[in-house]
């Protein structure tokens, strides 16, 4: 989801093609669509990247999808004044160096209930259908699911196919071999939980399948140029689930 709060961009994607992003308005792309955004003055705005959408009403958003039919051209959606209020408050958070998960869990919750407690069903719509198209896709399978598995042979099991089709699907879809995407993402998890968790780095290590602490310190140095104790000493900027952005035009 892209908010703007200053500024004028060009949106080009299926949902919304040539479309004027104006300040006060935001709008949704889903993951896997492709897009092209194009700043036209000096920007401001707030990202907020998700897998897993945090939903403002599981029944809500059934009824909108048997319910609402979304408007045929899709058009940005303004920010309210309670919605740009929580985004104004949220920079303060996301200046920081390190953001609490916590408290970004707080935050994502609180923006499904403005969503929710302040738009129409048809406003919600867009938003709806845009996520539906997104979440039952074969990339939202594979995003939820990842780190239910460890070997490609499960994670095919797991969505019901053969290795050779989830292999040439994952391929089509994420442009490069299951097993080197999915030692990525491994990498990424456990950065991210030696960074921004409370977790020790035993519990991390058992829980992405290390034999032992000597092993797992290996696998750190080996891969991320320092030990697990080391990674958890590095004051980093936290991964971009929410984020602010500034730019020049062009």
């Amino acid at each position: 989801m892209i908010f703007l709060l200053e500024g004028e961009a060009l949106v080009n994607s299926q949902e919304y093609a040539g479309t004027i992003l104006r300040a006060g308005e935001f709008i949704l792309q889903a993951i896997g669509s492709k897009y092209e955004i194009l700043a036209l003055t000096d920007v401001e705005c707030v990202c907020y990247r998700f897998n897993q959408p945090e939903f403002f009403c599981e029944e809500r958003y059934k009824y909108i999808m048997k319910e609402i039919t979304p408007p045929l051209i899709f058009t940005p959606l303004k920010i309210i004044p309670e919605l740009r209020f929580f985004l104004d408050a949220s920079k303060a958070y996301l200046a920081k160096e390190k953001i609490c998960r916590e408290l970004l869990s707080f935050k994502r919750k609180e923006l499904a209930f403005l969503l929710g407690e302040y738009y129409s069903d048809y406003d919600l719509s867009i938003l709806v259908h845009t996520l539906s198209r997104y979440t039952s896709s074969f990339e939202y399978f594979v995003l939820q699911n990842h780190l239910k598995v460890k070997t490609v042979e499960e994670f095919a099991q797991l969505g019901g196919y053969t290795v050779v089709t989830f292999r040439r699907i994952f391929n089509s879809v994420f442009h490069k071999p299951v097993y080197e995407w999915m030692m990525e993402k491994r990498k990424e998890n456990i950065i991210y939980e030696l960074r921004y968790t409370e977790a020790t780095i035993s519990e991390i290590c058992y829980k992405y399948g290390f034999e032992s602490l000597p092993h797992f310190s290996n696998f750190c140095k080996k891969n991320f140029g320092t030990s697990p104790r080391g990674l958890r000493s590095v004051q980093s900027v936290p991964p971009p689930e929410i984020q602010t952005t500034c730019e020049e035009a062009g």
